[in-house]
Parts: structure tokens; sequence; C-alpha cells
């Protein structure tokens, strides 16, 4: 038995899958999985630093010293870790942790809303990389009623520097009379996409909020707090870019 391995039940109860004899219940159901292999014996140990382990496909949070803070970025704050012109940065919002954390892609600095921050390089590269389409929602506030019909062009691909910007949804969320909200989803990072995306149409970015990335949404978080994703968010964060 080597040194850092557990009993299986115990790291599934730590992760706040429930009761020692609940975990031992997904074990004996088959439900376990440990480097994609299906465990179902009681006495199975494992190590929680090296060995993936997923519970009905979806991960569980590891004891590895990897974690993911959730910030509510405000306006006017610049996505850096340290910035030389003394301009208020994501890396002062985050000063009090430990861990060496970096941001995962970011939001321009008239930008507010959802960022995450890790210190895990796997998770941060897989969040970013296209292939594993990511979609990230935001709300648009814009000038201008804006049209159905400019939101049927905006879901069939309306191109942007000759390609088309990248849509899940788009839906109108509320309607003033010199004012839009719009909540988009789209699933790619581009430079100031949505800003150029809405300029084109006639209607500029009066403000723009990133609510939601993957399964993970801004929810209650007020403007420059933030949280450490909990077991569960985590699992599905990981589970979300096959990890």
């Amino acid at each position: 038995m080597e040194e850092n391995e557990v009993r299986l039940q115990k790291v599934l109860a730590s992760a706040g899958l429930g009761s020692r004899r609940k975990c031992e219940e997904f074990i004996t159901a088959g439900r376990v999985t440990v480097n994609g292999e299906v465990v179902d014996e009681l006495g199975s140990r494992v190590n929680p630093d090296v060995d993936i382990i997923h519970v009905d496909g979806v991960r569980i949070a590891q004891t590895s010293g990897h974690i993911v803070v959730a910030l509510n970025k405000p306006r006017g704050v610049v996505t850096t870790m340290a910035d030389d012109q003394g301009r208020e940065c994501v890396g002062d919002l985050v000063a009090e942790f430990e861990q060496r954390l970096f941001h995962v892609g970011r939001l321009d600095a008239d930008t507010e809303g959802l960022l995450l921050l890790t210190n895990d390089g796997e998770l941060s590269q897989r969040l970013g990389h296209p292939s594993h389409g990511i979609v990230k929602t935001y709300l648009a506030r814009v000038s201008g009623r804006v049209s159905k019909a400019d939101i049927e062009r905006i879901l069939s691909g309306f191109p942007i520097e000759g390609v088309p910007v990248a849509v899940t949804d788009c839906k109108i969320f509320e309607s003033g009379k010199n004012q839009t909200v719009v909540q988009i989803s789209i699933h790619e990072g581009r430079n100031r996409i949505l800003r150029k995306l809405f300029d084109e149409l006639g209607y500029p970015i009066v403000d723009l909020v990133r609510t939601k990335i993957g399964p993970i949404s801004l929810g209650s978080l007020r403007s420059g707090h933030l949280r450490v994703l909990e077991n569960k968010e985590l699992g599905k964060l990981y589970s979300s870019v096959g990890l």
C-alpha cells in the first residue's frame, strides 16, 4: 500500500457526496470510476492526489491543491495579475490567496462579471481551447431598440471581419424606449467580439456583464467579491472539458 492511498469511500465522503455509508452504496452500485475504470469493491484504495475519480460521470474534487476561484470583476479593473501602470488589476483582488493563481481568459477593462482564476494549468488550457466549445453568457445593455430581425441575424452567424460570430443563443432580456438588454451566449473568444458585433448592427454597448462560463454562474456574487468553487461545481467544470 502506498503512503498516500486511502479508502475510496473516504475520498468520496470528503468531497461532500454524503456519508461514508452513502458513498459505499455509490461504489457497490457501479457508479464510481477511477481513472476511467469502474470500481465496485469497498476495499478499494486510491491516491486522491493523482487518481481521477468520477461519480455518475461527474468528476469529484480532488485534494491535489488545485482551486478555482470565481470573481465578479468590476468595471475598470484590468485582467492582469500585475500592472506596470499602477492600475487596479485582477491580481489585486485575489492577493489573499497563497496559491499562485492566474486568470482563465480575460475580460476587457470596461466589461464586468464572471472571471475564473485557478492554479490548475491543464484546466485553464482546456477551458480556453475552442475544441471544448465552452459557452459564455453575457447581458449586454445596448443603445436603441433591437429588432427581432437583428436577433435572427445574430443567431444565423453575423460576420465580423469576415468570420461569423459563433452564437449559441440570443434573446431580448429587457426592452426600453432607448435601450435594450440582450442576453447572448457565445463559444468563441475573439477580442471585444460582442462590442464589434453590436457596433456593426448599430447598437453600441453601454454595459456588458458576463454571467456564466460553462456550468458556472455568477449568481448573486457582488461586484469585486469572489468565492472558491464548491466540490459539486468544481466537478461539473472539470467534466465539461473532459477531465
